[in-house]
């Protein structure tokens, strides 16, 4: 108790950890939850993304998309690695869960989780064709960079040294995203408005509950700086420019 003790004030002060010997079991649990939704969307993500591929308008965009289909699962095999240090299953992980599973298009499930995975809530709704996938990614890429920017600064070193490799991948999808809605915009795609408005809460909805308590103590554990209502507010900031900078509206 007296080594939980140190370990957790050594936390407190902004100290890091390193080996998966020192944590403790606390910490653990709410680690391998950080971690296990990062893969577990990143899988879910990809998987849905890949169905998309094959509807690219041209050759570039398809070439984009099976990209970003291979880095997604990439960077959650980074993340994945790190986990089999506290004991997952490595090997059997990635065909545990149906990750190309999903809702019916009209389902509103909130910050809820199915019980197949930790995926969030977000990547448990379909997309409907090209332009719905390029604008889901649009909205999503901002709030991961949202999340990245957190997450690069957890107290668990390797993880933090993981989501600062994968950050740059994850900024990169955004860009994508833009220069997709931009094309799609010069070629009069009129679709995009209606997926902003379909794809903006359920984005939100990401950051989870924002009168949420939890962040204090996950602060504590130096698995937190920011809590969720502050997490969104910067999304919805960053998103919002985005979107006004593309001449698109901001959904009430």
């Amino acid at each position: 108790m007296a080594e939980d003790m140190s370990i957790a004030s050594y936390l407190a002060q902004g100290g890091v950890l390193t080996n998966p010997a020192n944590v403790p079991p606390r910490y653990r649990a709410e680690l391998m939850k950080l971690m296990a939704t990062f893969v577990d969307s990143e899988l879910a993500g990809a998987a849905g993304f890949a169905d998309i591929i094959n509807e690219g308008p041209g050759i570039k965009e398809r070439i984009a998309a099976a990209k970003i289909v291979l880095e997604k699962t990439d960077n959650a095999d980074r993340v994945l690695r790190i986990m089999g240090d506290f004991g997952a299953d490595t090997d059997r992980y990635a065909n545990h869960h149906p990750w190309a599973a999903r809702l019916e298009r009209g389902a509103d499930i909130g910050t809820s989780r199915t019980e197949r995975d930790m995926r969030l809530a977000v990547f448990n709704y379909p997309l409907e064709g090209w332009a719905d996938a390029v604008v889901m990614n649009l909205l999503m890429g901002r709030a991961v960079a949202v999340q990245m920017a957190e997450f690069s600064l957890v107290s668990y070193q390797p993880l933090a040294e993981a989501f600062r490799a994968i950050a740059p991948i994850e900024a990169r999808h955004a860009e994508l995203a833009e220069e997709g809605v931009i094309k799609l915009m010069q070629r009069g795609e009129t679709a995009l408005q209606d997926s902003v408005a379909y794809w903006w809460p359920r984005v939100a909805a990401s950051f989870g509950s924002t009168t949420s308590t939890k962040a204090e103590s996950l602060k504590a554990m130096g698995l937190r700086r920011a809590s969720n209502a502050e997490l969104k507010a910067r999304w919805e900031a960053e998103a919002g420019a985005v979107l006004t900078r593309l001449g698109l509206a901001i959904p009430a």
